[in-house]
């Protein structure tokens, strides 16, 4: 299929964003999973696009391991997160054989996956497509952005930790969007510290305000920061989406509250992420004027 078909593909979604960072282990899929969960709740319909091949992490966040994908008429049908069919996903993870197969793959077939992701999933109507990438500025990247050149996409969000190598990393990721023509929509800095669940008092275990620090120095959107959140943690950890985890005691009767959408409201840092969605928001209504 040509450029076109990416573009008839997307027609019907308002909004396309790239989740990058140029270091790995920063928290960059828990992101775009609170992102999108955010997003969902302040009333969007949201897709989240995995093309983190080798580390498909997307499906086990949202709770949709041994999930499958199914063909219709239109395409690809995504995976849905919950009952109102808000939240939709697509991953190499429905595609493989079990969870422990591993993707072992050159460039070319790499970006044959990622542009057949881009032309025949069936999103249907979208506020929002994230699209979570893998750490690095190579294949997958590369390809993404050559996909969805002629479609115009909003822009990307970097995810950093605060600590210099975490941000040395991330200025090359940075600069490959300088080089592709890629707009940056705002720089969220992770990992900022630790809560503990027993006293609430914070640590910064990384250090803190490097990322924001980055994106003064650079005139970046600073989206917000976020601290690690052990609740967060088994929450996306647990197979069980529909139960509010307790890290004080893990042993308690835990409340049922529904898909994901509903539980993750009940993390301190959805409070976080719907302030950073908001300033996202902010970010695009200020490129479009």
């Amino acid at each position: 299929m040509s450029n076109t078909d990416v573009g008839e593909r997307l027609a019907s979604i308002k909004h396309v964003i790239l989740v990058l960072s140029g270091k790995g282990g920063v928290g960059k899929s828990s992101c775009t999973v609170q992102l999108a969960l955010s997003l969902v709740n302040q009333g969007h319909k949201v897709g989240v696009l995995d093309i983190d091949l080798c580390g498909p992490s997307i499906p086990r966040m949202l709770g949709l391991e041994n999930q499958q994908i199914h063909q219709a008429t239109a395409g690809w049908v995504p995976v849905f997160a919950d009952a109102d069919k808000r939240l939709a996903c697509m991953s190499i993870g429905f595609l493989l054989p079990s969870k422990d197969s591993s993707v072992v793959w050159r460039g070319p077939k790499k970006n044959a996956m990622i542009k057949q992701f881009l032309t025949d999933v069936y999103w249907g109507d979208l506020d929002y497509l994230l699209i979570d990438t893998p750490p690095g500025t190579s294949d997958e990247h590369l390809a993404a952005v050559e996909y969805l050149q002629e479609w115009n996409p909003d822009g990307a969000v970097i995810v950093t930790t605060p600590q210099a190598v975490a941000l040395s990393d991330v200025k090359k990721e940075i600069n490959f969007c300088e080089k592709v023509g890629l707009p940056i929509l705002g720089l969220i800095e992770n990992m900022s510290g630790f809560v503990c669940p027993h006293c609430a008092e914070c640590t910064n275990v990384f250090s803190t305000g490097g990322g924001e620090g980055l994106a003064k120095h650079l005139d970046l959107p600073f989206l917000g920061r976020t601290p690690i959140d052990p609740n967060l943690v088994m929450l996306l950890e647990q197979e069980d989406k529909t139960q509010v985890p307790n890290v004080n005691d893990p042993d308690a009767e835990k409340e049922i509250t529904g898909s994901i959408v509903e539980t993750y409201q009940r993390c301190e840092l959805s409070k976080i992420f719907a302030g950073i969605a908001k300033h996202l928001e902010e970010s695009l209504s200020n490129k479009e004027q």
